[in-house]
C-alpha cells in the first residue's frame, strides 16, 4: 500500500516545503488538509492552489469558523479560560478541531500517516500528537521540523532549491499563529525579555493611546453563550468578529507575557484577543450577578484546572470532559446582558441587568427600607471567627 501523509497545512513557509519534502521522506503522497478558523489574511483558496503547486496530490480547505466558534471558542467563554490568568488559549483550542479534521480525511483519503509543523520545543507538538492518539492511534504521525531537524534556514534554501510557489525570507523572523479567537506572536527579538513590542507587531489591535472615541456596548447571554449585541441578534462567530473590530479599534487585548510551556520551559509571547478578552470580561461580570457564591468560588478552581488542561493538549481526556460537564451545570442561569465602555486599552463594565440575579436591592441598600436583619450580625461575626479564636488562644497561653 502506498503510503498517503494528511499535512496540517497553514499555507506558510514550513508547511509548503514540508509537502515536496514529507513526499521524499515517507516515500508517499502528501494531502494538504488547511482550516479557515477566521484567522484573515490570505484568501483560501490561494492557499489551496500554493499546497497543489508544491506537490500535494490533494489540497483541501475547510470552513470551520462557526464550527470554532460554538464548539470550541464558546466552552472557553463559559469557562473564562485564561492560562496563567492571562492567555486566552487562543492556539490551544484551535488544535483539537484541527486535529478533527486532519483524522476525518485520513479516514476519507487512505491516510496512513498525519504530519503537523511544530517543533520539539513547543505546546502544539504535544496537543497535535496526543489528539492524533486520542482520535486514531493507528495513524503514524510525522513531524518534520523536529523529526528531520528541519530549521527555518533549511527550509528556505529547500524551497529555493525546489523553486517552490512561496515568498518567504528570512527576514521575518516572527512566529505568528492566529484565528478569530486571536493572535500569537513569539520568537525574534521578543526573545530577550527587555526589548518591547514594536507597534508594527499588531494586527488586531490599534494603539489604545490614539484617543479613539469611547464605545459602549451591550453584551447579551443566554446560558453562558453571547447572543446579541446592542441588542442585535449574532451568531458567536459573528459576536467575536464584531468585538474584534471594535475592542480592537480602542487597543484591547493586548499582552505581553512570559508562558510557562508544557516541555519545562518559559517563553516570552505577545497575544492580541479583544474580542476574547471582552467577551470573556463581560462573561465574568454576569456571573457575579447570577452565580451563587460558593458556587463560583469552586467554579474559579475549575476555570483553572480547565485552561490548564485545555493548555496542556488534553482537550480529549476524560477529566477535561467531566469538568465540562461541571461548568455547563453553572451556565442554566448565566442569562442577562452587560454593559461595558471600551476605552484606552479597557473593557470596562459599567451596567448589568439579568431575570436570573442574585443580587436583591432592598439587602444590600443602606437607606430607608433595608430588609437585612443588623442585628443577627453580631452572633454570626463570633461564630464565624470562633475557631481561629480558640487557636489564638491556645498559641498566646503557649507563649507563641
Amino acid at each position: 500500500m502506498t503510503n498517503r501523509v494528511v499535512l496540517a497545512y497553514s499555507g506558510g513557509l514550513d508547511t509548503s516545503v514540508a509537502i515536496p519534502y514529507l513526499g521524499e521522506m515517507i516515500e508517499g503522497d502528501v494531502v494538504a488538509v488547511a482550516l479557515d478558523l477566521g484567522q484573515g489574511g490570505e484568501d483560501m483558496e490561494s492557499v489551496r492552489q500554493r499546497a497543489l503547486g508544491c506537490g500535494a496530490v490533494e489540497s483541501i480547505v475547510i470552513d470551520a469558523k462557526d464550527e470554532f466558534a460554538e464548539q470550541y471558542c464558546v466552552p472557553a467563554i463559559k469557562a473564562n479560560a485564561l492560562y496563567q490568568g492571562e492567555y486566552p488559549l487562543v492556539s490551544a483550542i484551535s488544535r483539537p478541531l484541527i486535529v478533527k479534521h486532519l483524522v476525518k480525511a485520513a479516514q476519507e483519503h487512505g491516510g496512513t500517516h498525519v504530519a503537523h509543523g511544530c517543533t520539539g520545543k513547543g505546546n502544539d507538538q504535544v496537543r497535535f500528537e496526543v489528539g492524533f492518539l486520542n482520535q486514531d492511534p493507528d495513524l503514524e504521525i510525522v513531524a518534520p521540523a523536529r523529526d528531520f531537524a528541519w530549521t527555518r534556514d533549511k527550509a528556505i534554501a529547500y524551497a529555493e532549491g525546489k523553486d517552490l510557489p512561496i515568498e518567504q525570507s528570512a527576514a521575518s523572523p516572527f512566529s505568528i499563529d492566529q484565528n478569530v479567537w486571536g493572535r500569537a506572536v513569539e520568537t525574534g527579538f521578543l526573545e530577550d525579555l527587555w526589548n518591547p513590542p514594536t507597534k508594527d507587531l499588531y494586527s488586531y489591535t490599534e494603539d489604545p493611546a490614539l484617543g479613539n472615541a469611547p464605545d459602549e456596548v451591550i453584551i447579551s447571554f443566554e446560558s453562558g453563550v453571547p447572543v446579541a449585541i446592542d441588542g442585535r441578534q449574532v451568531s458567536v462567530l459573528e459576536a467575536i468578529e464584531e468585538l474584534n473590530r471594535r475592542a480592537g479599534a480602542q487597543g484591547i487585548g493586548r499582552l505581553d507575557m512570559v508562558e510557562d510551556r508544557l516541555v519545562g520551559i518559559k517563553s516570552r509571547e505577545v497575544y492580541e484577543a479583544p474580542g476574547a478578552l471582552t467577551l470573556i470580561t463581560a462573561h465574568k461580570a454576569l456571573e457575579d450577578v447570577t452565580v451563587e457564591r460558593e458556587l463560583a468560588r469552586y467554579k474559579r478552581l475549575i476555570e483553572a484546572r480547565w485552561s490548564e488542561e485545555v493548555y496542556d493538549g488534553l482537550w480529549f481526556g476524560p477529566l477535561k470532559r467531566s469538568l465540562d460537564a461541571f461548568i455547563d451545570s453553572t451556565q442554566e442561569h448565566v442569562t442577562g446582558d452587560i454593559r461595558m465602555v471600551l476605552h484606552g486599552g479597557r473593557a470596562t463594565v459599567n451596567g448589568r441587568r439579568s431575570n436570573h440575579s442574585l443580587y436583591d436591592f432592598n439587602l444590600a441598600t443602606y437607606d430607608t427600607g433595608d430588609t437585612f436583619d443588623q442585628t443577627l450580625a453580631k452572633g454570626f461575626v463570633r461564630l464565624h471567627g470562633l475557631s481561629s479564636q480558640i487557636a489564638n488562644k491556645r498559641d498566646r497561653e503557649a507563649g507563641k
